[in-house]
């Protein structure tokens, strides 16, 4: 039976949130534009051994790699070798006890950490270091002018980790000590983290979630794990209304997706006006994905890219870090990385 697009009635969280902006009033600093597009990756990321049963393994950043040799897109991209992130910003989203915790569980040999779905192997902190770390050597190379954006393909992902907790897959938080340096180190004030994994990212929203100078945006499937991201939720205290879940049902596709970005992400982001761009670029609503039921496609990821691009283009000259988390189907996810980067890529 053929797909049909679903139509969708927003609800009357998410009409609110949309109708009923914080005043996002201070202008972002103006950059030079620089001409390239970044690929963080080392082989060190393949070492975070999960075992050959789990989706999230090393095959699937090869399976990247593989496909942007073959596509001829790897010699246009500028390879930024990643340094670990120290403990200095992995605690400005962790506590000093979990980074520790997560330390002294690979010493030990540990096989998983808080639960069965985020196994750990001898050398996953020191991966888990350098995932971090290639997000702030991406933040570092596209604030020094070396490149306009970057695509960070490391692992493991993050968006699911808490402060304390690791959780789904993911150990440290990438986007999230990525958006903090950006901030902390570079003197950013504001940053949009757009995140369209198909599941919602707890541990981002959780992060900031009373802080206004970060938006976090987030559509997904729902119901699905980790079973937050309701429309509802929208931040508290000083945070409220920086945080914008629209959470859709199985089965919506690319005229759902884009419609939401159009509608709900853009001017909203056109009015926050960020000085910076991260995107938790998971892959997983992809219609061939295991994991998910949705069904957006290659050129999806790609139609989806450009409206994110579009908003870093109008608001901070292009600023714009993505930050691999889900996609577990190898083709898939191997495709729809290399739209996504062409997307990036062009002039």
């Amino acid at each position: 039976m053929p797909y049909r697009p679903l139509s969708i009635h927003w609800s009357a969280a998410v009409v609110a949130t949309m109708s009923a902006l914080p005043a996002f009033t201070a202008p972002s600093p103006v950059f030079e534009r620089a001409p390239q597009t970044g690929l963080v990756y080392d082989a060190l990321y393949l070492q975070h051994d999960t075992g050959g049963w789990h989706p999230e393994r090393a095959a699937r950043l090869t399976a990247i790699l593989a496909r942007l040799k073959e596509s001829g897109a790897l010699p246009g991209l500028t390879v930024l070798e990643p340094a670990p992130a120290s403990t200095e910003w992995l605690t400005t989203i962790h506590t000093p006890e979990y980074v520790r915790e997560v330390e002294q569980a690979c010493e030990r040999g540990d096989g998983v950490l808080h639960s069965r779905d985020t196994p750990l192997s001898a050398r996953s902190f020191e991966v888990a270091c350098l995932a971090a770390g290639g997000v702030l050597t991406a933040v570092d190379a596209v604030l020094a002018g070396e490149v306009r954006s970057a695509f960070c393909a490391v692992r493991p992902p993050g968006h699911h980790a808490l402060a304390n907790r690791s959780m789904g897959f993911c150990l440290f938080n990438n986007v999230a000590v990525g958006a903090r340096y950006a901030q902390r180190k570079h003197g950013l004030k504001k940053v949009l983290i757009v995140d369209w994994d198909v599941h919602h990212g707890n541990g981002t929203q959780a992060a900031f979630d009373e802080d206004p100078t970060v938006l976090y945006f987030s559509t997904h499937q729902h119901p699905c794990y980790p079973g937050t991201g309701s429309a509802e939720e929208r931040g508290t205290g000083e945070g409220t209304g920086y945080t914008v879940n629209v959470p859709l049902p199985a089965g919506a596709g690319d005229a759902e997706y884009l419609r939401v970005f159009r509608e709900v992400l853009k001017p909203q982001a056109l009015a926050f006006h960020p000085d910076f761009v991260f995107v938790s670029a998971g892959f997983d609503a992809h219609e061939a994905d295991p994991l998910g039921g949705m069904k957006v496609t290659t050129n999806g990821f790609a139609e989806l890219t450009a409206v994110v691009r579009e908003i870093a283009e109008e608001c901070c000259a292009g600023r714009l870090v993505s930050v691999l988390e889900g996609g577990y189907d190898l083709d898939a996810l191997a495709d729809s990385v290399a739209a996504h980067l062409s997307v990036l890529q062009r002039p």
